[in-house]
């Protein structure tokens, strides 16, 4: 039987990590991507700075950098197809 604790762990990853997704989705978003990934391509599409009319993917990123230095630069996959960036404004 595995470990309990780690089971929980795991099963809360992947329950935020498909929110994330879906969250994504609903933004009409990929999706199979997150939006820390999709934070990153805007920022590495436009040289690391996000427009400012995305008042909302800034804060967004500000916090995320806050927490977690570089998080939506590393959390692009390599290698997937280039995706629309944003659909709406």
């Amino acid at each position: 039987m595995p470990h309990k604790p780690k089971l929980l762990l795991r099963w809360t990853f992947n329950l935020l990590y498909a929110s994330d997704q879906f969250l994504n989705a609903v933004f009409c978003g990929d999706p199979d991507e997150t939006i820390s990934s999709r934070i990153g391509r805007c920022k590495k599409h436009h040289h690391g700075e996000i427009p400012w009319h995305h008042p909302v993917i800034g804060t967004l990123d500000t916090i995320l950098e806050k927490i977690d230095p570089h998080h939506t630069i590393d959390a692009i996959e390599p290698g997937q197809h280039p995706r629309e960036l944003w659909h709406w404004k």
